[in-house]
């Protein structure tokens, strides 16, 4: 829910501070179009944009004060109502139904700890009148945006990067470093780091606080411990699994307002619907989803349709963007993104959320997380296989290779090139790898060498599977997928949640044993384990792998959006050698499909560079 705006500024008058603040509400008025708020005490204006969720009287309008605290906050505590039991046993005493006072009352209560009781997805900042300070913080996996700009004391903050583009404090620079990530990586941050050099992100699972006079302090709070294996056998693990992904679907499904399903026909997000049919009392589930027609594209109606029959009260509902569709809304993604798009297939999530809008939703849960935490990547095996010829021997290797590569139905070359990579993860940690991935994967194009360019991966002790998933949450994929589900939702004042991204389910899944998740080809194995009986066994037993597939990278660059390669690529050049450029894109404009991907990143970046130089 809502778009926050928080300024501490001694630097400033308060009338200046105050229009600034104003200023950067309206841009992301979007975010929270059902009310307005600001406060102001000297220094420090606090904004919000609501989007009201939970107690939708005007009781829980933002910004709220109790006693000596006042907040501004994104997000929804999922657990509030056990929470505000709790702390009514310690003498607290509630006058709304929401969830922000719930938060007050437990910094109040806890003070800076207070984040350690939440379950949920959160990023807010609270000013204690009393210490003159202001404390901020964010969820776990960094679900909900947080986004700050800081020099010589002057703090500015806001849900998105383009209402921070408003400030003084921020200049026009691109961050040469995150133009690189993005183009070979994918990646749409990198920790703190965007693609702008004065704006930064508060990473997931940190806080910060401000205080006159002091460094701005940021620290993190929360950590995922990936070498602590529980000894239970499958079949509780699977259990355990089932029971918590049945609590968080319960707690992701409280709300005020009408809530639907993003659904793809796959694994996770039918687990989503079919828990949330079978466990709840929901008299109507809408679902959305889009579909592409036609050689070569993803038509997944034919596995919901088995969800359909064993659920009668989910209603679902269809959308199939055409060319023309694709191409006239995408100045609008470009624009509302904030950094390039890695892949097209953003843009089916954007026609899903203005779906999910049409049909008077407020809140819709989506499947995210469920990939990263469980190995649902094919590049899980590599790493898989890894540990086996560094942990069990080349026996144990040699069989879930052979196994794996036959279940996935792979050919001679592919079966090779799986065991060329499995044997590559073994000797590699994974800083080095996406340091190969970066280099070697497609032309390299940009005028900084691709050795400057900082990459920060970590590689926590234990299983190498372990530590590929550990940077897929914190660093490589998930940062990317939270950021454009959060602005596609937010754009048609939609809530996403995610029910995956429970953090005592994420925490318990990397504690199984690696064959509970992946073994012998087998993906998210104790996902498919605790949906027995819940979830259609057509779609538990697929061995396919696919998500928002979209034509994109082929079809819309070769038709309706050829018009984005044509041209000197003039944009690039303070960043690529452009001759480089304009040789792949000809190639791939010749039919070369090899770097079709790259080309697609290079169209994205030439788009963001145009559209900020426009508001710049």
């Amino acid at each position: 829910m809502c778009g926050i705006v928080a300024l501490v500024d001694p630097a400033a008058s308060s009338e200046s501070t105050a229009s600034l603040g104003r200023q950067m509400l309206q841009v992301t008025h979007h975010r929270g179009p059902d009310y307005t708020g600001t406060w102001q005490e000297g220094p420090v204006f606090l904004g919000h944009n609501r989007l009201s969720i939970i107690d939708v009287t005007s009781a829980s309008h933002q910004p709220m004060t109790r006693q000596h605290v006042t907040i501004t906050y994104n997000g929804e505590v999922y657990n509030y109502i056990e929470l505000r039991e709790e702390l009514e046993r310690d003498g607290a005493v509630f006058s709304t139904t929401g969830d922000t006072e719930v938060i007050l009352e437990a910094y109040l209560r806890w003070g800076d700890d207070c984040v350690q009781h939440f379950i949920g997805m959160w990023a807010f900042a609270i000013w204690d009148q009393r210490r003159q300070r202001l404390f901020c913080s964010r969820d776990r996996f960094g679900i909900k945006p947080f986004h700050y700009a800081y020099r010589n004391g002057r703090l500015h903050i806001s849900s998105e990067i383009k209402a921070l583009k408003t400030s003084p404090i921020v200049g026009s620079d691109v961050n040469r470093n995150q133009v690189a990530r993005g183009l070979y990586l994918g990646w749409m941050q990198h920790w703190e780091e965007t693609y702008f050099a004065d704006i930064l992100a508060l990473p997931a699972s940190h806080c910060m606080s401000w205080q006159d006079g002091k460094p701005l302090r940021i620290w993190q709070y929360a950590t995922l411990d990936t070498h602590t294996e529980s000894p239970l056998p499958f079949a509780e693990h699977a259990e355990q699994f089932r029971s918590l992904f049945t609590n968080s679907v319960q707690l992701t499904a409280r709300r005020d307002v009408p809530m639907g399903i993003c659904l793809s026909g796959g694994l996770d997000s039918t687990s989503i619907a079919a828990t949330l049919a079978s466990t709840t009392n929901e008299a109507k589930i809408k679902t959305f989803t889009a579909y592409y027609s036609g050689a070569g594209n993803v038509d997944e109606r034919p596995y919901i349709n088995h969800l359909l029959a064993a659920y009668p009260q989910i209603e679902a509902h269809y959308i199939s963007p055409t060319d023309a569709d694709v191409a006239v809304a995408l100045e609008r993604i470009v624009g509302m993104m904030d950094a390039p798009m890695p892949s097209s297939s953003y843009i089916s999530q954007y026609f899903v959320m203005q779906l999910a809008a049409q049909h008077g939703v407020t809140v819709v849960l989506d499947g995210q997380g469920a990939d990263e935490m469980l190995g649902g990547y094919m590049h899980s095996a590599y790493r898989v296989i890894a540990d086996h010829l560094r942990t069990t021997g080349i026996g144990a290797a040699y069989n879930e290779w052979r196994v794996h590569s036959t279940r996935q139905n792979y050919g001679w070359g592919r079966t090779m090139d799986v065991l060329a990579k499995s044997v590559l993860t073994a000797v590699r940690d994974e800083p080095q790898l996406y340091r190969l991935e970066m280099t070697r994967t497609a032309p390299w194009v940009l005028d900084q060498p691709a050795g400057q360019v900082p990459l920060h991966l970590e590689m926590p002790s234990g299983l190498r599977f372990n530590a590929f998933l550990y940077n897929l949450m914190r660093v490589t994929l998930l940062p990317t997928l939270l950021h454009t589900e959060d602005l596609n939702s937010m754009a048609f004042s939609i809530e996403s949640r995610v029910p995956f991204l429970d953090h005592r389910l994420v925490q318990a899944s990397l504690s199984m044993p690696t064959a509970h998740r992946f073994h012998r080809g087998e993906s998210k194995r104790v996902l498919r384990a605790a949906m027995r009986g819940v979830v259609p066994d057509a779609i538990l037993d697929r061995r396919d792998k696919t998500g928002f597939i979209t034509p994109g990278h082929i079809a819309w660059l070769r038709g309706a959006l050829a018009h984005v390669l044509e041209g000197d690529w003039h944009e690039l050049r303070d960043y690529a050698n452009v001759a480089a450029v304009h040789k792949v894109v000809l190639a791939y404009q010749r039919g070369d499909n090899r770097h079709a991907l790259f080309v697609w990143r290079l169209a994205m970046l030439r788009l963001f560079l145009r559209a900020h130089a426009s508001r710049s």
